[in-house]
């Protein structure tokens, strides 16, 4: 397992519905598609805290999603946090996709598509963003970078994958100083 990062308080928010295309979109710029969640994203507003440092993936749609949150406040990009790299299935419309047969947790979380990056690879990249953090830090992400974080909480990359992260979701995890991780939110919307 990664390093687990220690004393961090951590909000993280899964970016607004995207303008998409039915279509594979990991690592592809989509914008956030705002009109149609300005409810949503008012109601999330109005239930969260102080962000205390507001972080972001540097994915236009989780930047836009930020922004819509919090319009007087600056976000940094976190690297790390970008979504799992799909490589050569980024684009494909869903029912394209490749059957991988029936593969359990641990083989999936293996799994590396062609040109991309595992689901456990997505993890280590994301606990190395985490590591140096503490404090109050508040993330808009992607659904895999959330399940990254559920994966280092809970000491499992393979269980980061049993979670649905629905779109302007709010989970909360703190990294105790030992690095244990304490689950106190997941998944809920406004």
């Amino acid at each position: 397992m990664p390093h687990m990062p220690q004393g961090l308080n951590l909000t993280l928010i899964r970016h607004a519905p995207v303008q998409g295309d039915s279509r594979i979109y990991g690592r592809r710029d989509l914008a956030a598609d705002l009109a149609g969640s300005a409810q949503a994203l008012a109601r999330l507003r109005d239930r969260l805290p102080d962000p205390g440092r507001l972080l972001t993936s540097p994915a236009r749609r989780c930047r836009e999603t930020a922004v819509a949150l919090w319009p007087d406040l600056q976000a940094d990009p976190l690297a790390e946090a970008v979504e799992q790299d799909f490589g050569t299935w980024e684009g494909l419309a869903y029912a394209d996709m490749p059957d991988l047969g029936v593969l359990d947790r641990a083989q999936l979380a293996a799994h590396q598509p062609p040109e991309g990056e595992s689901f456990a690879m997505l993890c280590a990249r994301v606990a190395a963003g985490l590591a140096p953090l503490t404090g109050p830090v508040t993330l808009v992400a992607h659904a895999g970078t959330v399940r990254a974080a559920l994966a280092l909480a809970l000491g499992s990359v393979p269980a980061g994958l049993a979670f649905e992260v629905v779109p302007l979701s709010v989970t909360r995890i703190s990294f105790l100083a030992g690095g244990e991780g304490v689950v106190q939110e997941v998944n809920t919307c406004a």
